[in-house]
């Protein structure tokens, strides 16, 4: 059987206080498969991008349990938390996230440097050529197109072979032809390396590509898919 490299189980979380606090997540399980390819989909405050949060260790949740590659994040201290993200979790934001005083070839290296990584710079070079920049590593974010940030970012969540993939509106700041090809550049390089990819995205053409579509309202899953095992 196909392990679940995700697993959360009755999850729940509130955010903010008093009057003004959201039930946000409401009793959430979920699994995810090894390699499996997950699209997020509901509409706006469904809980969608605070459920990536949570897989990324980014939001602590007030009950149930996360497991993520086969560690539990409940009760792991922040830097615990950090340390695993590092090695195990990339992100791709939907607004790049990019340093805007450090050259691609410095944003992608980031990671790696805060992981002590012997040769941050050289990893760096080779995923940059890996999404097509190898011409742009001394640009910085203000030089780039819209869809050039968004391969820088793509690199950097792949310098650091992660196991885990999380893409939050990937293309929600490009136009039509630039987002289908970041598209077709996460999903390649995801099933090149064998990463779980989980994405959020209001575009159902983009969820159709995922190998499973999770639905959401109000907090729940609406109607999860199981996860595909293998013979």
């Amino acid at each position: 059987m196909t392990e679940a490299v995700i697993a959360l189980k009755d999850v729940s979380l509130t955010l903010g206080e008093g009057a003004s606090s959201v039930h946000v997540l409401k009793g959430v399980s979920l699994d995810v498969a090894t390699g499996e390819a997950t699209g997020i989909v509901g509409p706006s405050g469904s809980g969608k991008s605070t459920l990536l949060m949570v897989l990324a260790g980014l939001e602590r949740v007030d009950s149930g349990t996360v497991r993520i590659a086969g560690e539990l994040l409940n009760g792991k201290s922040e830097d615990q938390i950090a340390s695993f993200r590092g090695r195990n979790i990339g992100i791709v934001f939907q607004s790049f996230h990019l340093i805007p005083n450090m050259t691609a070839l410095e944003n992608v290296a980031v990671p790696l440097e805060l992981a002590g990584h012997s040769d941050p710079f050289a990893v760096a070079a080779r995923e940059l050529a890996a999404v097509g920049l190898s011409d742009r590593v001394t640009h910085y974010p203000g030089e780039l197109s819209g869809g050039e940030q968004q391969r820088v970012a793509i690199a950097r969540a792949l310098a650091p072979s992660p196991r885990i993939l999380i893409a939050d509106e990937p293309t929600g700041n490009l136009d039509q032809a630039t987002g289908r090809q970041v598209a077709d550049l996460l999903f390649a390089k995801a099933a090149e390396r064998g990463m779980t990819l989980v994405l959020v995205t209001h575009d159902p053409a983009l969820a159709a590509r995922c190998s499973r579509q999770v639905s959401m309202r109000s907090g729940r899953i609406e109607a999860p898919a199981p996860v595909k095992v293998t013979a």
